[in-house]
């Protein structure tokens, strides 16, 4: 029976979080793109469901991860997904939406939207587009990264660095400068996107920390993740999944008059309810009556 979703203290979700980190084994988050792909997540037994603004922009607003959405507009959805689900929410704050004297309301609304963890990164725009791509100055970076640490209302709230200089730079050399310089400030985990596991073992005898990435494609076996990262986000498996199971049942939906030929794409309509906490609120109703 589907039951109403805790309401975590301040720091909870961040401790629950840090809990589900094993040294030796990767902990791979799918990234959901709603608060009901985030109920499926956790269902299949995942320990933490990861919202990113790729799979918010696709899926709330139909449009491409290119910067275009505010922070309200993030935190907001961050918001209805922490609140549908039990396990530690990671969020995406892109590059902290304003500069260091302001940052603290970023920290503050995703505070308040119940997540255990937000990632800000460097990287200066373009992302999955063709356009040049650049990074934010790194001076500029760690002002930024600094005064997201003393916004926070509770310490356990967890501030990822995320540099972009291996993706969207392919700079090996200047993501570890990056590296090393957020782990001289205090950041405890540290998001280094474009790693390959070869290359992010390497940074890691360097620069002791919690290792975030997000799988790389050319990694078919994630248990190849263990020993090299703590954290891995698969942003868009859970949008790309809908987008091609649903794209082939509504092809079949058109093509076909008979609902025989659909059946094998549908979820019975009960055990979506029951997903959903029908059979919870009929309890809650039955009980006051």
């Amino acid at each position: 029976m589907t039951t109403l979703s805790p309401v975590p203290r301040p720091g909870e979700a961040s401790a629950a979080l840090r809990n589900s980190v094993n040294e030796n084994r990767a902990l791979v988050i799918p990234g959901a793109y709603d608060a009901f792909s985030a109920k499926l997540v956790e269902s299949a037994g995942f320990d933490a469901v990861y919202v990113g603004s790729y799979a918010t922009a696709a899926a709330v607003y139909g449009m491409p991860d290119v910067g275009s959405l505010t922070l309200d507009q993030l935190a907001d959805h961050a918001r209805k997904v922490a609140s549908a689900v039990s396990v530690p929410v990671i969020a995406d704050a892109e590059g902290g939406f304003f500069e260091p004297g302001n940052i603290w309301r970023t920290v503050r609304e995703f505070e308040r939207a119940g997540v255990a963890a937000i990632h800000i990164e460097d990287h200066a725009g373009g992302k999955h587009t063709n356009l040049p791509q650049h990074l934010i100055p790194l001076d500029q970076m760690l002002a930024r990264i600094r005064a997201a640490l003393d916004a926070r209302s509770s310490p356990e709230f967890i501030i990822m660095a995320r540099t972009d200089a291996m993706w969207a730079t392919h700079d090996e050399r200047e993501a570890i400068r990056r590296v090393k310089a957020f782990a001289e400030i205090g950041i405890e985990y540290i998001f280094t996107n474009g790693a390959t596991p070869e290359t992010l073992r390497r940074i890691r005898q360097m620069v002791p920390a919690k290792y975030v990435t997000i799988n790389h494609p050319a990694v078919r076996d994630r248990s190849e993740w263990n020993g090299a990262a703590d954290i891995v986000l698969d942003y868009g498996f859970c949008l790309q999944a809908v987008a091609k199971s649903l794209t082939t049942a509504l092809a079949t939906y058109r093509a076909s008059s008979s609902m025989d030929s659909t059946d094998a794409y549908l979820e019975p309509a009960h055990v979506l309810e029951a997903r959903l906490g029908y059979d919870a609120f009929t309890e809650r109703a039955n009980r006051y009556s």
